[in-house]
Order: C-alpha cells, then structure tokens, then sequence
C-alpha cells in the first residue's frame, strides 16, 4: 500500500471509508478525558504538506503502542479513513516503524510542493529586487540573506491556512504579487513600501511558526509564546534597520525623501496593524492606504487557501453545496465553472 501525503488524504477520503496508509511525523500527544469519563490521547501529526489530529480510545487495541510513542517520531499509519465533521477520522488503525529508505524519502518532503515553494521564493526575490527605494531594498536583501533558511521553512500559520513547512513563503509570494497588480490599479499606493510590508508583516513567524532543520513539527519557542509574530517582527525590522543605517552604505541616504526615520515608521505600521482589529492582536489600526491595502491582501490570500481547502475535503451536501468547514462562517457553494465560447455548430473554440 503505498503511503499518501497528509494533503493527499484529506482531498481522498470521504464519506466512504478510504483503505490507506500515511506517514507522518508525530506533533505532540495528549492525555484527554471525555466528559463522561472515557479516557483517549489525542496525536497531532504532520508531514511536509499539511498536519491531523487522531484520537485513539483507551479500548482500542493501539491504545499502549501511541501512547509509548516518542516526540518527533515518525511512523506509518494504516487505516480506514473518512472525512468527519471535525477532519479526518480514522478506524482500524495500525502503526508501523518505516525503515531507512521510507524514512528518507519521507524527510525529502513532497516534491511537488517543494517545486513550488521555491518557484515561490523566487519570485519573492524578484519583486523584492523592483524595490527603488536604496533603504527598503537593503532592508529586504539582508532579511532574504540573513534569514532566508528559516524564512523558507516557516509555516504562515498553525493551522487553518498555509499552515505547513514553507507556507509562509507560498502565503507572501501570493501577496506580493497581488500587491504589484494592485499598485498599477491604484498609483497612489507606495509600492516600494507595500512591497517591503509583504515581505516583513508576518516575519515574526520565523519565531512562532517555524520548523526545525529536519522535521515536520512546528517549533515552540518562548520567544513566540511570550512575544507574538507583530512584537517579533517590529523587533527584527527595527534591528536590521539599526544595523544598515549603521553601515558605510547610509551616508548615501541622508538627504533621500522622504527622510528614512518616516520610512521606518511607516513600515512599523504595516506589520503592526496587519490583522485589521484590536481583537485579531493588532496594537493598532490601519491609518494609511498602504496599512488596509496590506490587512485585506493578507485575509484575503489567507481565505482564498482556506476556502480552497475545505472544498477539496468537504461533504457535498445538496447539489453544488458543501458543509461548512470550521473556521469558515457558512456553507461553501461550488464556483460557476469558467465560460466556454462555442462555435456555431456547438463545438468549443
């Protein structure tokens, strides 16, 4: 039986049970209690596309074998799998240690994604280097040279969207690109510094949401326990500021407008008003064209994925209709399939 992503399984499986095995690394395990008493452990796995929750009941014949597993293992799991209302949900489970070459191969990652992300990071490179701005360019440059490892194997998210390794390049090449078609729509926006704000707005991540250099378990780490991306990120691009207007480079930018000290700022705004509202974490609210055009990219790159999501693993309910998937509001309904022109005889074009 030959092992599917995690990514491939949730499209697959269904309302009928779906016979098939997935390897995936082990996230975190918890004891748990139902309410009427019934104890189980809940195991968080993930791979290089995506992650799932298993339960496992303290009657089950696997109860002992999950619950002696070790952090960060990786082991092949056998099952009948079918979509529940709350994911995937898994009946006659086996697991299984993979040898070596499963093991390799597995850490390899999916190479499809892999071809992406780094078509991905290649275009954020691009659209970084159309920058005019000396400052917001240098700025960009060291953060990709710098920290470009990390950045690549950041997740834009725990879950709900891009929440994988190298998501967050994915999440930013989409914004970034939608952010360049916009600025042609709309001139006033300062692209240079809306460029710049895609880039850093969730830069704090490479704290809270990255991954190790082998594995696919987020990392946890008190510095984004305790801080949060925006803090994080103000901090970072604060730092690299400091740093370059420090260099022999910036004797050259002293009498550019607007003065850099309104440049810096600006871009503190971005990344701290990114999510829209007080109660999304945002100290402070968008006040410049650039600030909302950057808070409405982000949602909605970020719903577009969501959305995307759960259509490949939601229940059709009635006709073109499929259950809500949390954390979307409503019911998703299936898009209107593109127009086709036709020629007389009724033949496409």
């Amino acid at each position: 039986m030959t092992a599917l992503t995690i990514a491939a399984l949730k499209r697959q499986a269904g309302e009928v049970p779906l016979q098939a095995a997935v390897m995936a690394q082990l996230q975190s395990r918890g004891a748990r209690t139902t309410k009427t008493g019934k104890p189980y452990l809940e195991l968080a796995f993930a791979d290089a596309t995506g992650h799932f929750s298993l339960k496992v009941w303290s009657d089950s014949p696997v109860y002992a074998e999950a619950d002696a597993m070790t952090a960060l293992s990786v082991t092949r799991i056998e099952a009948k799998w079918v979509q529940g209302g709350f994911g995937l949900e898994a009946k006659e489970v086996s697991f299984h240690v993979p040898d070596a070459s499963a093991l390799d191969a597995f850490f390899a990652g999916d190479p499809v994604l892999l071809e992406k992300q780094q078509q991905d990071h290649g275009e954020i490179v691009r659209l970084c280097g159309t920058i005019a701005d000396p400052r917001l360019s240098a700025l960009c440059r060291t953060f990709l040279e710098q920290h470009g490892e990390r950045f690549r194997r950041t997740a834009a998210a725990k879950r709900n969207h891009h929440a994988r390794r190298g998501g967050l390049v994915e999440h930013v090449a989409r914004m970034m690109q939608s952010a360049d078609a916009l600025c042609a729509v709309y001139p006033a926006l300062h692209r240079d510094l809306l460029i710049a704000g895609v880039l850093f707005h969730d830069c704090g991540k490479l704290w809270e949401n990255s991954y190790p250099e082998h594995g696919f378990a987020q990392s946890v780490t008190l510095h984004g326990e305790l801080m949060g991306h925006i803090p994080l990120g103000i901090e970072l691009v604060n730092r690299l500021w400091r740093d370059l207007m420090a260099g022999e480079e910036a004797a050259d930018w002293r009498d550019l407008q607007p003065p850099s000290e309104e440049v810096r700022l600006h871009l503190l705004h971005l990344i701290g008003s990114h999510h829209g509202e007080h109660q999304f974490g945002s100290p402070v609210l968008p006040r410049t064209r650039e600030a909302f055009a950057l808070h409405f990219i982000d949602n909605l790159d970020a719903k577009l994925e969501m959305i995307d999501e759960a259509i490949a693993r939601a229940h059709e309910i009635a006709p073109g209709v499929l259950e809500r998937v949390h954390p979307l509001p409503t019911n998703l309904v299936r898009s209107l399939p593109p127009f086709i022109p036709q020629e007389p005889n009724g033949e496409a074009k």
